[in-house]
């Protein structure tokens, strides 16, 4: 498993070039467009579900890549600090934010914050890990503090065949290949995985499967 971490680690160091072309479907991620629409449809669907979350105060992102959900949390947070584990990333991190270089799985929280916020990396938490994940979560939280979380949907037909694994080989442009956890949950399925742990999560799939998506305290 520490091997297939790193991999995973490595993976997005080498992707952060092109991360951003995926999310906006440019380049060797294009698609249709009647595919791309139903993609920004999806995406709309979650900023507003984000929005009505109505985000502010102390703000801790974990694993905030390249910045897409760093700049919509600074707009409306009273502070964000960002943590991912690549340095390499967060250079293209343009965010007016708090960056740190940090291993999620290894991180002990200092203090405490209103909001923990992640986005596509709860499927990249290993089974084994995921008590002592939500365990930090939770250290990291006010007492009224809330989460909110954004994911790959099950729904979503580019992976249909990926979806029985517990991990995924991925490849960038340049041809290189990594080994990655992928875990994929249905809402209903996670919400009920969590809720031992003492988390109280209202979660939905988007109306074209993308995304998972949904918070709560």
């Amino acid at each position: 498993m520490t091997d297939l971490i790193e991999s995973q680690k490595q993976y997005y160091v080498a992707r952060a070039p092109e991360y951003d072309d995926w999310w906006y479907r440019r380049g060797r991620y294009a698609v249709d467009p009647e595919t791309e629409r139903a993609w920004n449809d999806d995406i709309a669907e979650v900023e507003c579900a984000l929005d009505e979350f109505d985000v502010h105060g102390d703000v801790v992102e974990l694993a905030a890549g390249t910045g897409i959900w760093t700049r919509r949390l600074a707009q409306v947070a009273g502070r964000v600090v960002a943590l991912d584990a690549n340095a390499e990333v967060l250079a293209l991190n343009t965010a007016p934010a708090d960056k740190r270089v940090v291993d999620v799985f290894a991180w002990q929280p200092d203090e405490r914050y209103d909001l923990c916020f992640f986005s596509f990396w709860h499927s990249h938490v290993p089974d084994d890990r995921l008590d002592a994940f939500w365990r930090t979560v939770r250290a990291a939280l006010k007492p009224d503090g809330r989460v909110f979380l954004v994911d790959n949907g099950i729904g979503d037909a580019a992976h249909a065949s990926r979806k029985t694994s517990r991990t995924e080989t991925r490849s960038v442009a340049d041809g290189r290949e990594f080994e990655i956890v992928k875990r994929w949950w249905r809402p209903d399925e996670l919400q009920q995985r969590v809720a031992p742990l003492g988390f109280d999560l209202d979660l939905h799939a988007t109306a074209n499967g993308y995304f998972l998506y949904g918070g709560g305290r």
